[in-house]
């Protein structure tokens, strides 16, 4: 197992940067200048002064260079110097600046990330534990009434679009009933009790909205890859040799069944980082989806080049991490 993984992490190393060069080239190429929202009145030589101070007067493969050492060099030694209070070199390193706010773009992401953790990671996490039990119970009492409601409701969250549910649940909960905000505060700061319920109302919705979505597609996953384990030979040779139910489903079955799984929501938690788009804008709320609508609009480059190549990055490592539980879960796969 330790010689697949090292293997795989030496694999992923060229494979990210292949994925960096595409990124950085299609985002870097695109007709796009900094000063181009600038007044007309700006002389030529102070627009080449603030083009030269984002470091675009640099030839591409310099600016992909330095692009680069950014991401793997100078930031993991800002993160080193802030997290143990040490002094590495005398500080003065170049950071990713975005081009609307002038702002070193990690800070802006860092900034934004939890308000997508809280809202999208705690969906996704709330999907996790729901989906599994619904998926267990539907495919062992198939065709039951429980299947069927399940079944219904699997397919009416995953068809309907999200913006649909989130509007309906604003109209119904926030306009009608008003028990929960429809805008997210997301300058709100947990104090006391009282803030820390209106950080839980205000969460209610979008969470809702995401957990319904996700849940529904998980559970499908989960019953399909259950029903195909019940009909196998090794369920019946158990069942003959008189080993209790419970342990057959949950020890045999559902450990098998979730290897499958394993990828579908090991493959779903890049986006937990990538925030949902819609729903955060929709109910406002100012994560990365946000950020990342905001700076595509604002023809932001520097921005959509880190943000889209951290998603990439995400996707590696969590494909990676899948491919190590299947050996976990299956002790029959052998990767040495």
């Amino acid at each position: 197992m330790f010689n697949y993984t090292l293997r795989r992490l030496l694999f992923a190393i060229p494979t990210l940067l292949v994925i960096s060069f595409i990124i950085f080239a299609l985002l870097d190429l695109a007709p796009n200048d900094p000063t181009g929202e600038l007044p007309l009145t700006i002389p030529p030589e102070v627009r080449e002064q603030i083009r030269a101070s984002l470091g675009l007067d640099q030839p591409f493969f310099i600016r992909y260079l330095l692009w680069m050492q950014q991401f793997f060099i100078n930031e993991p030694l800002n993160l080193l110097e802030k997290m143990t209070g040490w002094q590495i070199g005398d500080g003065s390193r170049m950071r990713i600046l975005s081009w609307a706010t002038r702002s070193p773009v990690v800070d802006l992401i860092v900034e934004r990330l939890p308000q997508t953790l809280w809202v999208v990671g705690l969906s996704y996490l709330l999907a996790v534990i729901i989906s599994i039990p619904i998926g267990v119970i539907s495919a062992y009492k198939q065709y039951s009434i429980f299947d069927q409601i399940g079944t219904f409701v699997s397919m009416v969250g995953f068809s309907v679009p999200t913006f649909f549910t989130g509007v309906v649940l604003i109209v119904i909960f926030s306009s009608w009933l008003q028990w929960f905000p429809s805008v997210y505060d997301t300058n709100h700061q947990v104090t006391d009790f009282a803030s820390l319920m209106f950080q839980i109302k205000q969460m209610a919705l979008p969470v809702i909205v995401l957990t319904l979505y996700n849940t529904s597609q998980i559970a499908r996953f989960v019953r399909a890859s259950m029903l195909d384990n019940l009909n196998q030979d090794y369920v019946r040779t158990a069942r003959a040799k008189g080993v209790k139910e419970n342990i057959i489903l949950l020890v045999h079955v559902l450990r098998n069944s979730l290897i499958p799984v394993v990828t579908v929501i090991a493959l779903g938690v890049p986006t937990i980082f990538s925030g949902a788009i819609i729903t955060e804008q929709i109910f406002r709320v100012n994560g990365l989806g946000q950020l990342l609508i905001t700076a595509i609009q604002g023809a932001d480059i520097p921005l959509v080049q880190t943000l889209t190549f951290i998603f990439a990055v995400l996707i590696v490592l969590f494909n990676l991490i899948a491919d190590v539980l299947y050996g976990i879960l299956d002790p029959r796969i052998r990767y040495d």
